[in-house]
């Protein structure tokens, strides 16, 4: 059985531009951003691509005309061949009447309630409905699906099956979290034997997403909402949080059935609508870290006491030992670490495709699982953890092509096996310097997991500095996350319960006698987002760090996304070779290529 799930509208960007001001900082709105597409076939994951990285937009939101057509490829099948066309949104007629019957029950003015209502019909009839989704899917493709193998699954049940998906489908309870689905922000419940069960009563509405209000808290510091939040989680690592906490004492509110919700609840028509609260809560903004810290920290303060009032009841109603958690909140990894060490759970995952890049791969699991034409065996074949490397690759011929047209500006050095590359590079990153390093495959997911990354050696204390102002062009507060050898790893850092993090998706602190040895790596409270490694699952990468500790006897190396600032992370031979040029990049590994550039 062959599984093509998509996600993103040709239209949604143009539509809330129109509608709510949705341009500039406020661009990555709601719906839609992440655009990708994936394919399954008999269950396994052959193919998987945001579509940023083919048309070089940041978090796009346009219809993944680039990436459906590489999957297919990949594959080297057609739309004939396939048996399920999976979209990650079920916007139906009833969820539609469902959320204009919220505006209708809610306190705002009734000329702002009739134009939501007007807002969200348009929205339904021009680009979220199932027959608006197919009728985008044929405009951009010329292919329109039949509706008999076409598969609408909500939202969240994607998140969830990303996880239990890419995790090897074993049984387990989750959490999802994000800004908002069709209509809601977190539901809760279980995946047994690929069949999801929803605790209903645990749901969250929009007006108390957690997700919009970090988004909110992030705009309001500067930054750009769904989008920069990351930033949020860095600047909280300069201060601790204030006590007493106006976001956890005043705004948030628990409830005995594992909820939360918000004493001021979000107006999503209103992306400032808590300016004023924030400003009343901590003074008037100011553009300073002090200020700015404080705000972070109180803010990451909330988030961690939410989830883990949530994780706690959901404790309580499953008896699984395992933890899901998806949806973008879930990228917050300064929350990972404490939310799993004090839960029961024996262990908790968050895929690599927590946010809405993994959505498509979520939605092609689910319609694949529940489809009757899928048995038990094919579904026990199928079950083993995924790898993220699951993007375009570049052979031998496209590198030396690019490197062509590049020719009066690099440098080139052809090695020889892997093992001469690794030797090679390992004995330049013992010196102060910043490689971009590209191989293989690209990861999936809005991490750089080894494939497309900058590496440079954590040894140096200023390293840091130089990454963010010379390559990266970005704020100077920002921490770098350290490779580290899987096993060696409970060594460097203080883990919990955790043996592995191999997505950069939990912090630890350093342990004491290492925090001078990875100076680079460390974030200001002591703290770094881990990468483990295995020769299984990234094995040149991990033959590179086993011969750079032989030769420096430093533990990590850093690794960073291999892009600047506002870019999408590299895709082909030629976007890496522009970076480079474009950065202070001193050395670019193009699969066993050693590129500098050409001297004047």
């Amino acid at each position: 059985m062959i599984v093509l799930g998509c996600n993103g509208f040709s239209r949604v960007s143009e539509f809330f531009s129109e509608r709510f001001g949705a341009t500039g900082i406020n661009k990555h709105y709601l719906l839609g951003h992440d655009a990708a597409a994936a394919l399954l076939v008999d269950g396994r994951l052959v193919a998987a691509v945001e579509e940023e990285r083919l048309n070089r937009e940041k978090k796009t939101t346009d219809f993944p005309e680039n990436a459906v057509d590489w999957c297919l490829k990949e594959a080297g099948v057609t739309f004939d061949d396939v048996d399920l066309f999976a979209f990650p949104w079920n916007w139906s007629a009833e969820v539609l009447r469902q959320i204009t019957d919220g505006i209708g029950a809610s306190p705002l003015p009734a000329d702002t309630k009739a134009q939501l209502v007007r807002n969200m019909g348009d929205l339904y009839e021009q680009v979220v409905s199932h027959e608006a989704i197919l009728a985008d899917f044929e405009a951009r493709t010329g292919y329109r699906p039949d509706p008999a193998k076409v598969r609408f699954v909500p939202h969240h049940l994607a998140h969830a099956t990303t996880g239990y998906y890419l995790a090897g489908m074993q049984d387990a309870a989750f959490l999802v979290s994000d800004g908002r689905a069709e209509r809601f922000s977190t539901l809760t419940g279980e995946i047994r034997d690929g069949r999801i069960t929803v605790f209903e009563d645990t749901v969250t509405g929009s007006e108390n997403s957690m997700g919009t209000l970090f988004s909110a808290i992030t705009r309001f510091l500067g930054f750009v909402p769904n989008n920069d939040e990351y930033k949020v989680m860095g600047l909280a690592g300069y201060t601790g949080p204030p006590s007493p906490n106006p976001f956890v004492e005043d705004l948030l509110r628990l409830h005995d059935d594992g909820r939360y919700s918000f004493t001021k609840p979000l107006r999503t028509d209103d992306v400032h609508s808590h300016d004023a609260l924030f400003e009343e809560y901590f003074g008037p903004f100011e553009d300073t870290l002090e200020y700015t810290a404080r705000v972070s920290a109180a803010a990451q303060e909330m988030l961690n006491v939410a989830t883990a009032h949530q994780v706690a009841h959901l404790g309580k109603r499953s008896d699984l030992d395992r933890l899901l958690f998806e949806g973008g909140v879930a990228l917050n990894c300064l929350n990972n670490t404490p939310l799993f060490e004090g839960s029961r759970f024996e262990d908790m995952q968050v895929s690599f495709g927590a946010s809405d890049t993994g959505i498509t791969i979520g939605a092609a699991a689910h319609a694949w699982l529940n489809d009757p034409g899928t048995g038990r065996a094919e579904i026990a074949a199928a079950a083993s953890p995924v790898s993220p490397y699951v993007g375009p690759s570049f052979d031998e011929a496209a590198i030396e092509e690019a490197l062509a047209g590049f020719a009066d500006r690099v440098s080139v050095t052809r090695l020889g096996d892997d093992a001469e590359v690794v030797e090679r590079v390992a004995e330049l990153l013992t010196e102060k310097v910043v490689i971009g390093w590209f191989d293989g495959r690209v990861e999936h997911g809005p991490r750089a997991l080894g494939h497309r990354s900058i590496l440079a050696n954590p040894g140096f204390t200023d390293i840091k500095d130089i990454i963010n102002t010379r390559v990266k062009h970005r704020e100077p507060f920002r921490p770098f996350a350290p490779l580290v050898l899987e096993e060696q790893a409970p060594k460097i850092f203080d883990m919990g319960r955790k043996t592995s993090s191999p997505y950069m998706t939990f912090v630890f602190p350093v342990r004491e006698e290492y925090r001078d040895r990875i100076p680079g790596a460390v974030h200001v409270d002591g703290t770094s987002r881990i990468q483990t490694l295995t020769d299984e699952g990234t094995p040149r990468l991990t033959a590179l760090l086993r011969k750079f500790i032989e030769l420096t006897d430093v533990p990590c190396l850093i690794n960073t996304s291999f892009n600047v600032a506002g870019e999408p992370i590299v895709c082909t031979p030629a976007d890496a070779l522009n970076c480079f040029l474009g950065t202070e990049i001193d050395y670019l590994v193009l699969g066993n290529h050693l590129v500098t550039k050409a001297t004047a």
